[in-house]
């Protein structure tokens, strides 16, 4: 008894669902449900309904028969093959790919980003710094090594000693003989980001933590910060001194550049100077102008002087640097802009830095907490033992790892195998400097998984967003009915010349042209030409318009200007004014106006003089005749309380 109880309260229940599910399908085309969700969506869509609005019965009916038609037309395409085709699906991939990038962007962390960023463009830091090299990939000993050595030039900093004199004992940048450390100022996205935000996380006169990036480790100093100048542009005349140069050369140099200085003073010409005697060579060819600079950019004591000049047009003295001897005239000036105007740049400046690599690893972390990531670190470790120092020389045996078989870790619903990464890493194995084993081995696992986790995420996106399905629904049908209709409707009407020819024969009457007037508009430069002229057209029988213009513009090409044609009505105000007595045309004093012509009766349009019309109304024919088939060959039933429950 009690069984026969549950069996029918389940039977109850399914029929209640089976129900609700039927009550849900607006229409059937065939086998194949719409639901009232797709229908209303695209309704709302594209009638801008907003949810506070009603509906009503007729937008309801007159719109469920175009959405049948736009239906039936991808139906027929899908039958036909188009949804198979490798054109169709590369273009569909194609706009996913567009399509999915919001939905994998976290957008809190790309805010912060930007803010960050901006932040950081308004202010110049001057940073000198002691580098310690270590490979991104080294073994935990050497990375510790490179750490204590970092943190030893810090001590040292720490208890007083000079930092020039510590960058040269310690630090691994080539650069150090010559500036000691001393990088100078910079401003954001000049430096590689985790240098970056080491140099504007530290406060002014002190030193930081070993910061690591892909060269090593980095011990900073952050001698100054300032708000940042905004951008030059400036224009130069550089008289050049070599490096080595004699006494005798660098007095007849400075001699030189002091000489042009007084002349510009007295009255000379800037770019005249330029072009004289600038060794700058590329940039005289440009009046001696420099493409904008902001801080960074230029040698210290070329941009100090660029960036002194108050006024546009102000000149500098003579200054010296590496190069030789310049003179600088200040030609623009640009503040730094509001972070709207910014923020485009920076969004496509952080894509292409590494700190766009947070805004994926949120991404990343997303994906695996959603779908349950899971490594099997065991099997990981399996490789530590397979990868060889071969693999420095991009000569490692894929086949060395062929009993590596079991799932590495698991996303969702899917396993990846060790055998598919061990072809990734011999896939992308090229010849480097001989690292850790274990940190190239998970190096290459974090690529691999990223990439993984991230397809799996892309693919999976329709199960997670509706909104992104139903997207994608709209592309898939949009492209799937562009393909077919060109194909029966757009193109079909173009070449299809007989078809055509026999549509245009069959509605002519709706081609025609009305009253027309065929002639000339004279126009005369004065009274005495047009009289003249009247007398003319009046005496001939054939009227030779370039005869007339020989003989009364053989002293003034300005006499006579004739204007031939077919008008219609309300085409030419002249024409209108005195052959159909519309509008209120007057000729102005410097206007001598005749006509010569006749009307032309009302008469059929020549299938090439309306082509563009004619073949627009045969496309139209063309889809009314495909739409009235397709709904013959079709089984359509209409669910209207469905339909009408649309509120």
């Amino acid at each position: 008894m009690k069984r026969h109880l549950i069996i029918i309260i389940l039977i109850l229940f399914i029929k209640q669902f089976v129900f609700a599910q039927d009550n849900d399908i607006l229409l059937t085309i065939d086998n194949k449900n719409i639901t009232k969700t797709e229908f209303e969506r695209i309704y709302k869509k594209n009638n801008n309904i907003k949810i506070s609005e009603t509906v009503n019965k007729k937008s309801l009916d007159e719109y469920l028969e175009l959405f049948i038609n736009f239906k039936l037309k991808v139906f027929e395409a899908e039958k036909v093959g188009f949804d198979t085709a490798q054109s169709f699906i590369t273009e569909l991939n194609g706009y996913r790919s567009q399509l999915a990038k919001p939905y994998l962007t976290d957008k809190k962390v790309e805010e912060e980003l930007l803010q960050e960023a901006y932040n950081r463009t308004k202010f110049d830091v001057r940073v000198s710094h002691i580098l310690i090299k270590v490979n991104p990939d080294a073994s935990p000993k050497d990375t510790l090594i490179a750490y204590d050595k970092a943190i030893q030039a810090r001590n040292k900093l720490l208890k007083g000693a000079e930092f020039g004199k510590v960058a040269l004992a310690n630090s691994e940048d080539p650069s150090v003989k010559i500036n000691e450390g001393n990088l100078g100022y910079f401003t954001a996205f000049q430096m590689v980001y985790p240098f970056e935000s080491a140099a504007y996380n530290t406060p002014v006169g002190e030193i930081s933590m070993p910061a690591r990036t892909r060269f090593g480790y980095h011990i900073l100093k952050v001698i100054d910060k300032k708000l940042d100048l905004g951008k030059v542009k400036v224009a130069h005349i550089m008289i050049a001194l070599p490096k080595r140069a004699k006494q005798e050369v660098k007095k007849i140099a400075k001699k030189k550049i002091f000489d042009i200085r007084d002349s510009i003073t007295e009255g000379a010409d800037f770019i005249s100077m330029v072009k004289k005697y600038s060794d700058d060579k590329a940039s005289a060819k440009n009046n001696g102008e420099l493409a904008f600079f902001g801080t960074g950019k230029m040698v210290p004591e070329f941009e100090k002087a660029a960036f002194s000049l108050k006024n546009i047009g102000d000149v500098s003295k003579p200054i010296q640097t590496a190069f030789g001897w310049h003179i600088i005239k200040l030609i623009d000036k640009k503040q730094n802009v509001s972070y709207e105007e910014l923020k485009p740049t920076l969004k496509n400046k952080i894509s292409r830095d590494a700190r766009g690599f947070k805004g994926r690893e949120a991404v990343l972390e997303r994906i695996k907490k959603e779908y349950s990531y899971k490594l099997n670190t065991k099997r990981l470790n399996e490789f530590y033992k397979l990868i060889d120092k071969s693999i420095f020389d991009a000569h490692w045996d894929v086949n060395k790892a062929s009993s590596l078989n079991k799932a590495l870790f698991v996303i969702g619903d899917t396993a990846f195998n060790q055998q598919d990464f061990a072809k990734f890493i011999s896939k992308f194995q090229i010849q480097r400097k001989p690292s850790s084993i274990k940190g190239y081995v998970k190096d290459m696992y974090a690529r691999y998984s990223n990439k993984k986790v991230l397809e799996y995420g892309k693919n999976h996106l329709e199960d997670k967003y509706p909104d992104f399905k139903y997207l994608m629904k709209e592309y898939h049908d949009g492209i799937l009915l562009f393909k077919l209709t060109d194909e029966l409707v757009w193109s079909k009407a173009v070449q299809d010349t007989l078809g055509l020819e026999k549509f245009y024969q069959e509605h002519k009457e709706n081609y025609m042209w009305g009253e027309r007037y065929n002639g000339s508009i004279y126009y005369c430069a004065n009274n005495k030409i047009q009289k003249k002229l009247q007398k003319k057209l009046k005496s001939k029988k054939k009227i030779k318009n370039k005869m007339f213009l020989d003989k009364f513009n053989k002293k003034n090409k300005e006499s006579l200007r004739i204007v031939n044609g077919t008008f219609s009505n309300g085409e030419n105000k002249i024409i209108d004014f005195y052959v159909w007595n519309k509008g209120d045309y007057k000729e102005n004093d410097k206007e001598f106006i005749l006509l010569h012509g006749n009307k032309i009766e009302p008469a059929y349009k020549k299938l090439n003089e309306a082509k563009g019309l004619i073949t627009a109304d045969y496309q139209t024919y063309l889809e009314k005749q495909w739409t009235e088939n397709l709904r013959k060959i079709y089984k359509i039933t209409i669910n209207r309380n469905v339909l009408y429950s649309i509120k």
